[in-house]
């Protein structure tokens, strides 16, 4: 299985997938920790998360599979949705919040 069906598996296969720097319980970047803060805040409570330190294949590969540069990226039902910004964003203006519960 190659490392892009690998993610392609991860982001498929859970509601809300978050590959970050360090994990839910222990970020290792601020953005990070601040998509963790972001996704309780909108009311999310089993956040699958992967982290990108522990495999230098799926920190490279999820840049490449959507076409994203930075961690963390934020997948919902398959879909990707963007970084700590623009979660931050979606939060403030209630989007993310219906996109979670759609």
């Amino acid at each position: 299985m190659s490392i892009q069906d690998t993610i392609r598996s991860q982001v498929t296969s859970h509601p809300v997938v978050l590959y970050m720097k360090g994990t839910p319980q222990f970020p290792q970047c601020g953005f990070s920790g601040a998509a963790v803060q972001i996704l309780k805040a909108a009311g999310v409570r089993d956040i699958f998360s992967v982290n990108v330190l522990e495999d230098d294949a799926i920190r490279q590969g999820i840049k490449e599979y959507a076409n994203w540069p930075t961690v963390p990226q934020l997948y919902v039902k398959g879909e990707f949705v963007g970084g700590a910004d623009i979660m931050r964003e979606m939060l403030e203006s209630g989007e993310l919040q219906k996109l979670l519960v759609a």
